[in-house]
């Protein structure tokens, strides 16, 4: 579903070992109009998932890299005021030709995921919750 090169590393996330490309693959069986699936580490690299086959990509690499570090980013000040507020489980943005949703995942990895427009976010996010609790 994807083009790139798959790696079959497991990770522990929470109590469970979770497999990052086997989660982007699933998360595009989700709905058609999502357009990216990757989980990326902290220097904003795209280290497992990526482009759904035949879309094409809006921003260059190095682009999505630095927006990977906005990201990463805004997530680390959330971070800072969890305590008082509670943990962030995801964040969303829509632009004008996609909708960015981020998700926090443990060791420091982020799970992005970009939308048509037209997508019914919130049913994309309460399954992906949904994948991430188990």
């Amino acid at each position: 579903m994807r083009l790139n090169v798959r790696r079959h590393l497991l990770v522990t996330l929470r109590t469970t070992t979770m497999d990052f490309d086997r989660l982007c693959d699933d998360i595009f069986d989700l709905d058609p109009k999502i357009r990216f699936a990757g989980v990326c580490n902290d220097v904003g690299e795209v280290s497992y998932g990526g482009q759904r086959e035949g879309i094409a990509d809006l921003l260059s690499k190095d682009e999505s890299r630095r927006s990977n570090l906005q990201a990463i980013a805004r997530w680390a000040l959330r971070e800072s005021l969890s305590q008082r507020i509670g943990k962030g489980r995801y964040a969303i943005t829509e632009y004008q030709k996609i909708k960015r949703i981020t998700f926090p995942l443990e060791e420091s990895w982020l799970l992005v995921v970009t939308t048509e427009v037209d997508a019914d976010h919130n049913k994309i996010i309460l399954d992906i919750l949904s994948m991430l609790r188990k």
